[in-house]
């Protein structure tokens, strides 16, 4: 468990790396080149990870951090036993092209789990949290999955990975899962950021999130809030998710089996 110190000081780093970046938010331009995007998302990646760095330096003065190429939790024999994992970001191309949707998300990782994980929407002023065993919220108030029952009024998202269009069996598997959401609940969407639509499942806002291939770092803070908060966590094929698995499945309570039945 994080003392109060600590926990204080990780909701306190992670809302001043958002915060950092609200003044110029639909300030600048559009990039309109692929050089001009690559040169903005480095430069969000650094100032980000940068203040997050320093904000938790003191707290944690010998843990270290790693990114995301660093992080293979199928060769644990490499990885220390205490970091950081950070998604500087979540969701950068909306903030360059002027959308929301954009969150800093962050993770403690400890013995190979997740122990402590944060997702801070700064244009909500919301902080989606949660601590192994200790359960999630949004700023202080706890998180409680949907209750629905009826697929009509239920709303779906997906994700699906980069390189699609150099693995066909992987297009045929996303292509798939995308028919399955449409036939079976009343809304489908692709909201952006895969962190924040996890935090949403786990408060309710959210029914079902859909992901086919693996992107494990990406799903990792969000995964410990929807669990913490009471959602279940299955592959796209019903069975209880692990860390090998190369889809992902969390719903609302009770409502990952209806995904896998065929539709009457």
């Amino acid at each position: 468990m994080l003392t109060t110190s600590e926990t204080a000081a990780v909701r306190a780093a992670i809302r001043a790396a958002g915060n950092l970046f609200l003044p110029n938010f639909r300030r600048g331009p559009v990039p309109q080149t692929l050089d001009e995007l690559q040169t903005r998302l480095a430069d969000i990646e650094g100032r980000c990870l940068a203040v997050l760095q320093e904000a938790l330096a003191a707290a944690f003065p010998s843990t270290p951090w790693l990114a995301a190429d660093e992080f293979a939790l199928d060769n644990t024999a490499s990885l220390p036993a205490e970091y950081w994992l950070c998604d500087a970001m979540d969701g950068a191309i909306q903030y360059v092209q002027q959308l929301p949707g954009w969150t800093i998300n962050l993770v403690l990782m400890r013995q190979w789990e997740p122990v402590f994980a944060a997702i801070y929407d700064p244009l909500a002023e919301e902080l989606f949290w949660a601590e192994a065993g200790a359960g999630a919220f949004v700023n202080e108030t706890p998180l409680r999955p949907s209750t629905k029952r009826e697929p009509g009024v239920m709303v779906a998202v997906f994700e699906h990975n980069h390189g699609l269009d150099h693995d066909a069996d992987l297009r045929q598997r996303v292509s798939q899962g995308l028919e399955q959401l449409l036939a079976r609940y009343g809304v489908v969407r692709n909201y952006g950021p895969h962190g924040l639509q996890l935090a949403y499942i786990g408060a309710g806002r959210l029914d079902v999130f859909l992901q086919v291939g693996r992107d494990l770092d990406n799903w990792l803070p969000g995964l410990l809030i929807a669990r913490e908060a009471g959602a279940d966590l299955l592959t796209a094929t019903g069975q209880p998710w692990h860390w090998a698995a190369d889809s992902l499945l969390v719903t609302a309570p009770g409502l990952g089996n209806a995904f896998t039945q065929p539709v009457a």
